[in-house]
């Protein structure tokens, strides 16, 4: 028991706290969605406008969660970020649609 809970520690403080935390959804935008959700490529709706991202928001956020996940029309599962966590997924969603109304 006590030999495992040192190898725990030990991985724990070899990981940077950096890789632990969760990144905003502002940082997700900007390094993994911008891209097409800045220029409407293959479709995306654009950040800003209202109209394109309102009946998006009225599926409420966990459908678009989901949908994003799995990948919507040109998109592909997950958009440009394989490596987002659920939260990190939410967190851009509902970054994009802050920056939409």
């Amino acid at each position: 028991m006590k030999k495992t809970m040192i190898l725990a520690v030990t991985a724990m403080l070899m990981t940077p706290i950096a890789a632990m935390a969760e990144r905003d959804g502002a940082t997700v935008y900007n390094t993994k969605c911008m891209a097409c959700h800045m220029t409407g490529a293959a479709g995306a709706p654009i950040v800003g406008k209202a109209d394109q991202w309102g009946p998006r928001a009225a599926m409420g956020i966990d459908a678009l969660v989901a949908s994003a996940t799995k990948g919507v029309n040109a998109m592909p599962p997950k958009g440009t970020c394989m490596d987002c966590t659920d939260g990190e997924m939410k967190a851009a969603i509902q970054h994009m649609l802050d920056n939409s109304k």
